[in-house]
């Protein structure tokens, strides 16, 4: 029987693959061509959409944004618990890693997933670790880190004018 061989299935919920034990070259080839797109897309963080192994590499949103008094930060850690993750800060260096852990057994087949993201920033500055503020709400982690008074006092906004 012929199949056409597509790079993505429509549905997305299922790999677009036929069995393991095809004999078949060109569906053998089709394998291996989504198995190098896989590979070179997940040194990016970017997730599998060739092979259907949507847990391995999960891409993280890390906003920065710089206000006159603090340096705020904003990481997007979808299906992670507030218990799962770990803020460091040692040497100028912010580190954020979390962790997803997932098991279900369902008429005895165990269904088990597990992803991780650590994120390591150098801060242009020294920072307190005493007064670092972080909140986590909504799968969203805001860390606010405050500069230091002699940071903040040599910071000056320069007008730009038109013309």
């Amino acid at each position: 029987m012929f199949r056409p061989l597509t790079l993505f299935n429509r549905s997305r919920n299922a790999p677009a693959m036929r069995d393991e034990g095809s004999g078949d070259p060109f569906y053998q080839l089709h394998r291996e061509m989504n198995r190098l797109f896989d590979d070179f897309w997940s040194d990016f963080g970017a997730p599998s959409y060739f092979t259907g192994d949507r847990g391995r590499a999960r891409p993280v949103h890390v906003d920065y944004r710089e206000t006159d008094r603090s340096l705020e930060i904003d990481a997007e850690l979808p299906g992670v618990e507030e218990d799962d993750i770990d803020v460091q800060l040692s040497d100028n260096l912010l580190t954020i890693k979390a962790e997803t852990k997932f098991e279900e057994e369902k008429n005895g087949n165990a269904t088990r997933s597990y992803s991780s993201f650590s994120r390591s920033i150098a801060l242009p500055y020294e920072v307190d670790s005493d007064r670092v503020e972080a909140t986590f709400k909504n799968g969203v982690l805001k860390l606010s880190l405050p500069k230091p008074p002699e940071v903040a006092a040599k910071t000056k906004k320069i007008a730009v004018h038109k013309g």
